[in-house]
């Protein structure tokens, strides 16, 4: 079992910045790829950003690429997600999860946060 909880989420204006953090626990963090998904009320939960357990393979949904950036620290079991130039439309509850791959897909992911609410103003 591995334990994942999301921080860093909150308000901030359009344009502003955030960094969400996801602290895991149980077993070894550094053998699963993490990634971030996002969701919103009657929406599907939708992939954001993915990262291998070696840190060189990363993927970015086209929406974020440019603006997000996904990064982990193995030793402190902990991955992030840096959000730049946030929009109203990044606006969601945002998950992270592990798996054994670093694959764009909810069901390649066995463990979930519970999610932290990122809310950007316009």
């Amino acid at each position: 079992q591995v334990q994942l909880v999301e921080s860093g989420g909150g308000l901030v204006q359009a344009g502003g910045s955030l960094r969400l953090s996801c602290a895991a626990s149980g077993r070894t963090f550094s053998s699963y790829a993490m990634g971030w998904f996002r969701q919103n009320p009657g929406k599907e939960r939708e992939f954001v950003s993915t990262m291998s357990w070696t840190g060189n393979v990363t993927y970015y949904a086209d929406s974020v690429k440019g603006r997000f950036t996904i990064s982990r620290d193995n030793a402190k079991n902990t991955v992030y997600l840096q959000m730049n130039s946030l929009k109203a439309e990044d606006t969601a509850v945002y998950f992270c999860a592990a798996g054994r791959y670093p694959i764009p897909m909810n069901a390649a992911y066995d463990y979930w946060g519970q999610g932290t609410q990122v809310t950007v103003s316009s």
